[in-house]
């Protein structure tokens, strides 16, 4: 099928690559997996992430309730900051409410005593490869950090968080991380039902010892006789979608630039909030560089440098590949760009095209 750049394209068959894993997990380790939608809300595979998936997991009152609506099974609820009006709405949707701070928790406890609430914890370690994405980097606002009063909010909870990891492919790191957590925590975790242990972690990569990793969640949830949580964003949808584009113009600066019909800042805006270059698949026999633009106004708008098999020219299509874990949820209007369309390949090879925006959904996102 022939769909008009730019376009999102999810493939199914390699979601379903990482869904099997997450299920295998599950089977040897008894931990459940619930989908972070802060990194990837595209409902229209949820279908399938379902069968492999116990729920979502928030952080805000729209995802929650995105969840509920879109997703089903259980619908985990946290926000740094609730509002009053979030809290009422939230409590018609989730099934566990985690608080950022004591202080939250005191003020909504009245509000939502009936549910299963739990506390974020910041356990002062983490495993991140950037300051910016670091749970506990100096100053950090997120979980509570100060052990005495956390223990005197223990019968008030039925769980506690601890999201202190951010692409962490290292099972040893991991593995010190959680027995400094069951040290630190483990009386107080006893008197719970439920640990999660957030995302970030990359069990999903190719190579990751499975098996040492769910016997490590095993022995932890026997230890602590607790139901562990895994919230898996990128784990779940790395290496499933496609930025597709269309080079529009060819120009030279000391070097062959090429111009595409998306732009960074509007359509992976992660790889400028983090410095990094998209990756695009290239062949051994690639010798043909050229540094890849987008068609946005910001100077740096460059999606990388990179070889191929043959020279470009106007029509050529560059796809971007891992454009599912924080694209979609971030695109915006910048520069009133067209927005990419959204398409999946469905199990059987369909090509479905979802969703298509035009000028009417740009001119509704302002008033």
């Amino acid at each position: 099928m022939q769909i008009t750049t730019p376009y999102y394209l999810i493939d199914e068959k390699k979601l379903l690559r990482n869904l099997e894993i997450i299920q295998q997990v599950r089977q040897l380790s008894g931990a459940k997996s619930v989908l972070a939608l802060k990194c990837f809300s595209t409902w229209c595979v949820f279908d399938l992430m379902r069968e492999y998936m116990d729920g979502t997991t928030s952080s805000s009152l729209y995802e929650a309730r995105l969840g509920f609506e879109k997703f089903g099974k259980e619908t985990h609820a946290y926000c740094v900051g609730y509002s009053q009006e979030d809290v009422l709405a939230v409590a018609e949707y989730a099934d566990k409410i985690i608080f950022n701070s004591i202080s939250q928790l005191e003020r909504y406890y009245d509000v939502v005593k009936s549910a299963k609430l739990g506390l974020r914890v910041n356990p002062g370690i983490s495993h991140s490869h950037f300051d910016l994405a670091d749970p506990a980097r100096k100053f950090s606002r997120l979980g509570v950090v100060d052990k005495a009063a956390l223990a005197k909010q223990i019968p008030r909870l039925s769980g506690l968080m601890f999201h202190y990891n951010c692409e962490n492919d290292d099972f040893e790191a991991f593995a010190q991380h959680l027995d400094a957590i069951g040290d630190c925590y483990g009386d107080m975790l006893k008197q719970l039902q439920w640990v999660s242990l957030g995302g970030g972690l990359y069990f999903t990569k190719e190579g990751y010892p499975i098996e040492k990793f769910s016997q490590k969640l095993a022995d932890f949830a026997s230890k602590y006789d607790v139901q562990i949580y895994l919230e898996p964003g990128e784990s779940a949808i790395t290496g499933c979608a496609e930025l597709v584009t269309t080079v529009v113009d060819l120009v030279h600066n000391e070097m062959d630039i090429a111009i595409v019909d998306a732009s960074v800042e509007g359509h992976m805006l992660d790889l400028l909030i983090y410095r990094l270059s998209a990756k695009v698949e290239s062949g051994d026999n690639a010798k043909h560089p050229y540094m890849v633009a987008g068609r946005s106004c910001l100077a740096g708008d460059v999606f990388g440098t990179f070889h191929f098999d043959n020279k470009l020219e106007i029509g050529s299509e560059i796809r971007f590949a891992d454009a599912a874990g924080y694209t979609m949820v971030k695109k915006n209007w910048f520069n009133g760009l067209q927005m990419p369309a959204i398409a999946v390949r469905r199990l059987d090879d369909t090509v479905e095209i979802i969703r298509k925006f035009s000028y009417t959904d740009f001119q509704n996102s302002l008033s």
